[in-house]
């Protein structure tokens, strides 16, 4: 197997020497950088061109999402696999929106780590076992008769909006959650009400929760 190199972009340090310790057991791997924020990393990842960036959410100066949006768009051909302690279903669909090709936690087994990044660098896409099960109940819980009426009108992104809408987010921290701007967040709001046929906050709510959504 060819060798794999690999950019680490995490601001603990402690974590990233835990990281490095771990990738030198495999002869297939080598570390060809370190980034502590999310500005070093997209440019280091423009210098080195690393096979693969091993990517936390958040980080100083750019946050996971965003630095992953960025440096895609420079270098499409770059994997990136994040790896964070966060395990919400908005983050890991932001992450993959966003272009990544894996997402595992923090507290992954070291040949879970090892098998994840051989996956992501022969083209795989990859979820810690923990990830995937939250999917599959995320979708269990949208009834089929749900799923073929009102909000089959909505947008992957529209739908992710009204899930949160119906936890009681407020615009504020929708914003910041799917790393969005307030006034593309209203957009959305403007078109779920207009899609759902209801006109205010607590009645698209309601129709959200009983498709299974806000839980």
């Amino acid at each position: 197997m060819p060798q794999v190199r690999v950019l680490l972009a995490d601001d603990h340090p402690t974590f990233r020497a835990g990281l490095v310790a771990l990738l030198q057991t495999d002869s297939s791997v080598t570390v060809a950088g370190e980034a502590g924020s999310g500005d070093e990393v997209i440019a280091m990842a423009e210098d080195l061109k690393p096979d693969i960036i091993i990517m936390d959410i958040q980080m100083p100066s750019c946050n996971g999402i965003e630095a992953i949006r960025r440096i895609l768009q420079k270098d499409p051909q770059v994997r990136i696999l994040v790896m964070t302690m966060f395990e919400d279903d908005h983050t890991v669909t932001a992450a993959m929106r966003a272009g990544a090709r894996g997402y595992i936690l923090k507290g992954a087994l070291p040949d879970e780590i090892i098998r994840a990044i051989r996956a992501v660098a022969a083209g795989e896409a990859i979820f810690s076992q923990t990830i995937t099960i939250r999917f599959i109940e995320y979708f269990d819980q949208i009834r089929p008769g749900v799923r073929e009426g009102d909000l089959m009108m909505l947008t992957i992104r529209e739908r992710e909006v009204l899930d949160l809408i119906a936890r009681g987010y407020r615009n504020a921290e929708i914003a910041e959650t799917l790393v969005l701007s307030p006034s593309t967040v209203r957009n959305h709001i403007t078109n779920i009400l207009s899609k759902l046929q209801v006109a205010d906050r607590a009645a698209a709510i309601q129709k959200a929760r009983d498709a299974g959504l806000g839980k």
